[in-house]
């Protein structure tokens, strides 16, 4: 059996093809596709990916064998670590006749908005013919899951860029996490409210002087997680206020200093370290296991990581979900993380024949057979299923599905099923994933899925050189005592003098290309 694609459709893509220096060589556009297969089997499929240092590529792993035999033809892998891909990427791209017909990014590489602007890069919405299976798959999400598209789109209002479906529930995700064993223990209740987070981390300082309770690292980025608790998305730099509809930037409002009045109690009275901003990973990681440290924002998975760690010398020791804590005007909310950023691109190689698989490949990942094959792998292969679930197969060593078969890693996680995700932590950590989003707002910041320009790109770098490195002394500094709170007026007459608004009026005219 043959697959026949339109002879239009042919044609179109010809007349599509950018120039940014590649040469349209046309190449032929094969029919003859075997069955059960997306590809003819002498088409060869060049895919240049990102290997995350923690799996790196390993051509033997399970779920690449899985995608050849499915997608049929020939599918070569050249594996880039990560500390050299933008590097690689970067000589690649500037030599057209060594582009590959794909790329996978870990995240967003430097100057893709460039060259989708100078046409290296094809769009999915010109091919659209060859992209029946992706069609379907987001034409049929759930409203509120069409961020996940919306926030892919580019400067043109064209995606160039796959959108990741499935990862999102275990990407990112940010809330409160406490020392359950502890609170019970000693008859403390949850805290709700910010008060209350400060009364109850007196008494545990009380018990434990040489704690710091609120356990707080990297507080600068951290009040961008929490801001919400004291207004609904709030961002200490530029952020989109959407009950207000209109762009603002923390800092130079009211509510910042509330929050820093608050921050600056918790350090003075030591029930959060001094060095909250700048305290390295290991550091913290001895307060929260050692006792030290009890209640903090973080990331879901820290459950486990502190759980596992901590249990074999105390196993009582329970790192838990809590909801958030907040001001007077604020939400029991943490802002939104959970985008994930990894994804493909389409290179405009030239040749008709090589992008039209590339299209096949694609539009296979978002079906329902490529969302088994990369989540679960195989009966018998990968996992078994035991009491009516299914278990990974691991060994006794008790290895990462990423180490043995290469599951949800780099080039294979683009429609991933959350459950096998939960296959692989604990019920523990997994049975609060709706508990987290519950209490996370609604929206992502745009700031930091916004498409730009490379223009407005290279506009918000320059402004924001200036900018941050003013913000973060000074925050820093009345934070922890070293400039005094009562110097709040004249920082907010300094931060006037540059360019918020300047800033704001690009993030503007960007947001409302998309809006």
């Amino acid at each position: 059996m043959k697959k026949m694609i339109a002879l239009t459709l042919a044609t179109l893509m010809l007349l599509s093809l950018c120039a940014c220096g590649v040469e349209k060589t046309g190449g032929e556009i094969s029919y003859d596709i075997p069955e059960g297969k997306q590809i003819p089997d002498d088409a060869v499929l060049n895919i240049m990916i990102s290997s995350h240092p923690s799996w790196p590529y390993d051509e033997n792993w399970k779920v690449w064998e899985y995608i050849k035999e499915a997608v049929g033809g020939t599918i070569n892998i050249n594996a880039v670590p990560e500390t050299d891909f933008n590097t690689k990427f970067t000589l690649v791209m500037a030599a057209p006749d060594q582009l590959p017909d794909l790329f996978s990014f870990g995240g967003y590489p430097p100057d893709f908005a460039s060259y989708c602007e100078q046409g290296a890069f094809l769009a999915f919405d010109d091919y659209r013919e060859l992209l029946p299976d992706y069609n379907e798959f987001w034409e049929n999400v759930s409203e509120d899951e069409r961020w996940m598209i919306e926030t892919r789109k580019s400067a043109d209002g064209k995606v160039y860029y796959t959108p990741v479906h499935g990862l999102e529930r275990s990407t990112n995700i940010r809330g409160w996490l406490y020392r359950k064993d502890i609170l019970d223990k000693h008859g403390l209740k949850v805290p709700e409210t910010m008060d209350e987070l400060y009364e109850v981390s007196k008494r545990l300082k009380e018990i434990y002087p040489d704690s710091y309770p609120f356990c707080l690292r990297t507080a600068l980025r951290n009040i961008n997680v929490i801001g919400s608790s004291w207004k609904e998305n709030f961002h200490y730099d530029a952020y989109y206020d959407f009950n207000a509809d209109e762009w603002c930037y923390g800092t130079r409002e009211d509510v910042m200093y509330d929050i820093v009045v608050f921050l600056n109690k918790m350090v003075s009275e030591k029930l959060a370290a001094p060095d909250c901003f700048t305290m390295n990973t290991s550091s913290w990681q001895e307060l929260v296991t050692t006792d030290r440290g009890f209640i903090m924002p973080e990331y879901q998975v820290r459950i486990d990581f502190f759980n596992n760690i901590a249990r074999a010398n105390n196993p009582e020791f329970t790192m838990a979900a809590m909801m958030p804590p907040k001001a007077e005007d604020g939400v029991n909310k943490v802002n939104k993380y959970n985008n994930p950023p990894q994804g493909y691109a389409v290179a405009n190689t030239g040749n008709a024949g090589n992008i039209a698989n590339a299209w096949r490949y694609i539009n296979w990942l978002y079906t329902d057979e490529a969302c088994e094959l990369v989540s679960w792998g195989k009966e018998g292969e990968t996992y078994e299923v035991v009491n009516g679930e299914r278990k990974f197969i691991t060994g006794d060593a008790g290895e990462s599905v990423q180490t043995l078969y290469g599951i949800n890693t780099r080039g294979t996680t683009i429609r991933f099923d959350p459950d096998a995700i939960g296959a692989t932590i604990s019920k523990e950590q997994y049975d609060v994933t709706d508990f987290l989003l519950e209490h996370t707002v609604e929206n992502l910041n745009p700031t930091t899925w916004v498409a730009l320009s490379v223009d407005e790109s290279a506009k918000i770098a320059d402004l924001n050189t200036s900018l941050d490195t003013f913000i973060s002394e000074n925050i820093q500094k009345f934070v922890i005592g070293q400039r005094p709170l009562s110097e709040w007026d004249d920082f907010k007459a300094e931060l006037s003098k540059l360019p918020v608004d300047e800033l704001l009026a690009v993030y503007e005219e960007a947001y409302n290309r998309v809006k």
